[in-house]
């Protein structure tokens, strides 16, 4: 039993430092030999547990994504509601969604940023993009559904700015430059769910 919590803590330990490695360092400039001395442990131990450095990083961009999709789908519209009720959810939703992305935030880097993945992490994540996409598309299409929204809007056009606009906020407020995003950097994960919630119903005007 020892040995079997040792494995799963080692197997951790190793996703944790390449994590932090990948999103520092880049995927290109981080070789296997630098997670593993900080783990203070042999090569082997590290092909015991991946075949590769692709391998873990891949690993780790999957979990990062079923784990964003949760964190989505606990905002899927259960019951009918109105303008007001829309917000507060959607307002829920991006909550839970910053402050998933300040708690992981080397994840977020590597999804955000790339760092200088090779073809096949990039295509990972990628797809991980567009299942968030696609869940806050399905998000809309409950709404419809409910007869909450129109069935006359464009889906996939609203996911899409929806997805643009979280992408960008989460992009600057995690990493934007000091000179230019400074007050989106000094916000909290409430603030910046609340103005989102409020821009994607009431645009520029916010609620008058």
């Amino acid at each position: 039993m020892d040995d079997n919590n040792g494995n799963i803590d080692r197997r951790t330990q190793l996703i944790q430092i390449a994590l932090e490695k990948f999103a520092r360092l880049g995927y290109h400039q981080t070789k296997i030999s630098d997670i593993v001395q900080e783990a203070g442990v042999a090569q082997g131990t590290f092909y015991w547990h991946f075949k590769s450095k692709e391998a873990i990083a891949l690993e780790i961009i999957e979990t990062g994504k079923e784990q964003l999709l949760q964190v989505i789908a606990q905002g899927y519209r259960q019951d009918p509601g109105d303008i007001t009720d829309m917000v507060k959810a959607s307002e829920a939703l991006f909550h839970r969604l910053f402050n998933f992305a300040a708690e992981n935030r080397h994840l977020m880097e590597i999804l955000l940023m790339g760092n200088g993945a090779d073809q096949t992490i990039r295509k990972r994540i990628s797809a991980t993009r567009n299942a968030m996409e696609q869940a806050f598309r399905r998000n809309i299409e409950r709404a419809i559904e409910l007869q909450m929204l129109p069935e006359g809007i464009e889906v996939e056009l609203r996911a899409a700015l929806l997805m643009s606009m979280c992408d960008g906020l989460l992009s600057r407020w995690l990493f934007g430059s000091e000179d230019i995003h400074s007050k989106v950097a000094e916000a909290s994960a409430q603030q910046l769910a609340s103005e989102l919630a409020n821009f994607e119903f009431y645009g520029l005007l916010g609620k008058l």
